[in-house]
């Protein structure tokens, strides 16, 4: 009877998980996004500047956003920081989690260093 019973637990914890990464892959992949950024003059992590402080801001928005319950997507916006000035980029699934990354950003960086470029999913 125990060995039934983890077995049935055990089960069901694979099936939540394979459920929860089925989504987190589907979350993930913008990369039309990418692909259409690329001819662009559009910024892309690669044009974050590599002095502390500018690191320093991009960290601490990065880390105050993963302590908040949002999606893969928001988690991953991109957050681009050249000379104190913040860029968002990336797709969220809602204007709430829009708007929220926006606020962590100015409460980091200021409200008037923030260029908040995030996309709302049509189809969240």
């Amino acid at each position: 009877m125990r060995v039934s019973l983890f077995a049935a637990m055990l089960a069901a914890v694979f099936a939540v998980g394979c459920n929860q990464n089925t989504r987190a892959v589907a979350d993930r992949d913008n990369t039309a996004v990418n692909e259409r950024d690329k001819p662009n003059e559009a910024l892309t992590p690669i044009d974050q500047n590599e002095n502390k402080p500018d690191l320093n801001i991009t960290a601490a928005v990065r880390q105050r956003i993963l302590k908040e319950d949002v999606s893969v997507n928001a988690r991953n916006v991109k957050i681009i920081t050249q000379d104190g000035a913040v860029t968002l980029r990336g797709p969220v699934k809602t204007q709430a989690e829009k708007d929220l990354v926006e606020k962590i950003a100015k409460e980091v960086a200021g409200d008037s260093k923030v260029d908040n470029q995030i996309e709302v999913e049509e189809n969240p």
